[in-house]
Parts: C-alpha cells; structure tokens; sequence
C-alpha cells in the first residue's frame, strides 16, 4: 500500500475512527488533505484498495447520506462479497481429495478447485491437473498471485525465508503461530504433519477459503482489523489467541510494503488488546511476542510506534517479487531490503551462517557480513546491506555514498541542492515546524476527537483515485 505523489497536494492525514461508513472491504479510513492554506479536505475512502476503479467508495465527512443511499450502499457490500459461504466453498477442497490425483482439476483462471461435472466449462482456461495431497497443501503454488500493485500485492516468501522463520519459532519455544498476510508460512506449517507448530491464516484473499476450513483461515483486513465474516471468524481468532491462558503463540505479519505504518500499528495494537485478554495475570505487563516483515527504510517510522522493537539484519526474499530476490541482478549487491521487526530478543535469534550471517559480540547479536561493527558509534550500523563509514563531522555512520556538505552540516549525496526548504506546516503554512507540532492542529484534533497519523515525504501525498498500496 503505497501513497502516490501528486503535484498539487501537500500532504495528507489517515486515521481509524468509530463508526465510519463501511465498503465492501468493511469499514473504511478517515482522510484528510491538506492544500495549503489552512485548506482541507476531509472524507472516508476504502482502506484496502488504491484505486477508485477497485472500489470506489468516497464520503465526504459532513455528507448527510440519505436512507435510499444507505440502502443502496448495504445492497452494493453485500453484492461483492465471495459468492458462497466459507464452509461451502471448502466443500470443494473436500470433494476433491475424494477423486483420485489423475481426476483432480484446479483452473488457474478462474482460482477454482473443479468438480468433475464442471472440467468442460473451463475447457478453455489454464488447468492444472494430477493434483496430489501435497500440491493441495500448497496453495499458494496454485492460486496465480495478485501483484496488481493498486489493488493486491501478494509477494510470497522463498522457501529459505519461510523455513528460516519456521526454524527460529520452532528453536524459540513457540507452539502456535498467528499468520496476519503471510500464507506462505502457514501453509508450510499446515504441510508439515509431524510439525509442533499451529497456526491461524488472517488474509483479506477469500480464494485460501476453499483450502482450508474456517478453523484454519479467517477473511480479514489488516488495515482496518475487519473479520469479513464477522463475529464467528473473530471468535475463532480470539480463541487461537487465547488458546493455554495465551501463552505460547507468536505474531508474523507481512503487511504490503507502503502500508501507512502508523494504520499497521494501530491495527497491531487492538490485536495485542484480544491476546491480553486471555491472559491468566490480568495484571501482567507482557506483549504479544511479533515478528513484523517490512523493509528497512521504514525502520524509523515502526519505531516511533513501537520504540521496544528492534531491526534484524536477516534479509527476507520473495519467490515472485522482481527485486525483493538476492539472486536476482539488481538485488545481488546489497541483497533484498526487507528485514525482520521484532519485539522478541535479537540475541535469541540466530540467523543462519551458511548464508553470511555472523554474530556480534560487542552487540549481542547476529549480524549481515557487511555490517561491520563501528568502535566510535559502538554499533553495527549498516542497513542497507552497504558497508556503512563513520563520519567524523556527523558523529555517526552513514552510507558509502554520502559525503559531508560543509553548507548543509550533514552528509548528503554529491549531487544533492544545499540549503533545501522544509515544506513546513501544511495547517498553517510556517516553514519553522512541521504539522504534527501544529498548535491549530491540536485544537482541530481537540475538536474533532481524531487520532491523527502523520505522513512522511516518502509517502507525500495520496490521490483522490489512487489511494494506497505497493511502494515499488
């Protein structure tokens, strides 16, 4: 999910608020654009979908919706639901383990498990055919993934990726894993019979529903923390959750890359409040052990959310993303830039040698081969998978690239404009500081009730009809 930059658009204000209209995706964002000015906008569009040709809701926030358009609204969510129910659509699955392997059918184009009485509809379309046990337990092998970056951005871990966050789980202690976007790892899970783990898959992709039963996949929102099938799918997650007074499940989420952080964390949060409800010491000041999988240059953003989480040097590849592949050209120099978050300890978790990876003793943890460790900043500080350089005149590292500007008194690239202007306050105009230390900003804050969540120059802006989502 990625804001896209428009020319004529200083920025831009998302926040989760009670009792918004809802879309097909279930309850949708409140917006706010700033012009200028003290001009804005305020209104309600769809947190799943970037583009308005994907679901076009849009409300402005002060329109008195009539009860004919109510009605009306209600009839168009109910229309672009999944055509059948969860535990129909599973029947296919179960249908289809009773034909032998040579009389088993999936259509790739329609995303379909087939009866034998339908095979001649879908003559035409791409079949996949002598399914056995194990291709039916993979799938996300079968189901064509949905990279349109406006609307979908399903980007699947390697199998090195995924068997190495296994692994760590595994050597953690954990016994249940709560897959929030990460059907690659529950599906390696739900394939390995004689595995210790569990796991729960959260995806807003109904098409896993005819893999697995409501007990293993729930229908669900990550930008909106909306269970599409409502209260019984909550139950179910609550339950896995709650499962052994809460003790004993870990968190992975692999939210799509231009997520608005502070969406994630809020999202992440009210999830953290349903596991400490089942804990046994209702006084207890434990969290919900998280593994989140984002990339690197976002660090800053997830920790001013989350200040206890640390960055992982462990670079996390994906089977189908064109650059997130270290053996692809482009990504072999410095690897590919998602990395691991967790509030978890960095010294408990080992990150393979054989791939390059070493441990740090004056940090106390595993590091890449080129993050080497800096004596004055008393860190291993690379990020990017460069080998950092200390700068005297900064008093910390930076990339290899950068040199230090005399007139900017920092370092900055070679070809960089000195003396850049801030784009300043985007309520009232100033240059001197930013929205969020807005004094017009609190009072208007006051007034509505909101909570407000800052977006940041990578994500400048977002269009009227081209909201959210990959960042490429």
């Amino acid at each position: 999910m990625c804001a896209a930059s428009v020319s004529n658009t200083l920025g831009i204000e998302v926040s989760l608020v009670q009792n918004s209209p809802c879309c097909p995706h279930g309850p949708t964002l409140l917006f706010e654009r700033f012009n200028g000015k003290r001009k804005k906008q305020r209104y309600y569009a769809c947190s799943a979908c970037r583009d308005r040709k994907d679901c076009s809701f849009y409300q402005l926030a002060d329109e008195k919706v009539s009860e004919a358009k109510l009605t009306s609204r209600e009839e168009l969510n109910r229309s672009q639901q999944p055509w059948t129910s969860h535990e129909h659509f599973f029947q296919r699955m179960q249908d289809t383990k009773d034909l032998s392997p040579s009389e088993r059918k999936f259509c790739q184009s329609c995303s379909l498990l087939l009866r034998p009485q339908e095979v001649q509809t879908h003559s035409k379309h791409k079949i996949k055919a002598d399914l056995t046990d194990a291709i039916l337990g993979q799938p996300s092998h079968l189901l064509l993934p949905l990279e349109d970056n406006k609307t979908n951005a399903q980007y699947l871990f390697s199998k090195t990726a995924t068997e190495f966050l296994i692994s760590t789980i595994k050597r953690l202690g954990y016994d249940r894993v709560l897959c929030v976007g990460s059907p690659r790892l529950h599906e390696m899970i739900q394939s390995e019979a004689s595995s210790d783990l569990s796991s729960l898959l959260l995806d807003i992709d109904h098409r896993y529903g005819q893999f697995y039963p409501p007990s293993l996949f729930c229908r669900y929102n990550m930008f909106n923390d909306h269970f599409l099938d409502g209260a019984k799918s909550r139950t179910i997650c609550e339950d896995f959750l709650h499962r052994n007074h809460g003790n004993g499940i870990v968190m992975v989420t692999d939210p799509p890359f231009g997520g608005r952080v502070e969406i994630l964390a809020e999202v992440i949060q009210r999830m953290m409040g349903r596991w400490t409800m089942g804990l046994q010491d209702l006084g207890s000041t434990a969290k919900l052990p998280l593994i989140w999988i984002f990339p690197y240059f976002l660090e800053q953003r997830i920790l001013d959310s989350f200040p206890s989480f640390t960055m992982l040097d462990y670079k996390v590849d994906y089977d189908n993303h064109p650059l997130f592949q270290s053996n692809k050209k482009k990504a072999r120099k410095k690897g590919s830039p998602v990395r691991v978050f967790t509030n978890l300890q960095p010294s408990e978790i080992h990150l393979p040698l054989d791939e390059g990876y070493r441990f740090c003793k004056a940090c106390k943890r595993y590091v890449a081969e080129e993050n080497l460790h800096c004596t004055q900043c008393n860190s291993c500080t690379s990020k990017d998978g460069s080998t950092y350089k200390h700068c005297k005149d900064c008093q910390r590292c930076v990339k290899p690239g950068y040199v230090h500007c005399t007139v900017c008194q920092r370092c900055e690239l070679p070809d960089h404009q000195c003396n850049r202007q801030s784009m300043g306050c985007h309520i009232c105009g100033s240059l001197t500081h930013k929205r969020k230390e807005c004094t017009d900003q609190s009072r208007t804050a006051k007034r509505y009730g909101l909570f407000f969540l800052r977006s940041r120059p990578r994500f400048s802006a977002i269009s009227r009809n081209k909201r959210y989502h990959l960042l490429d």
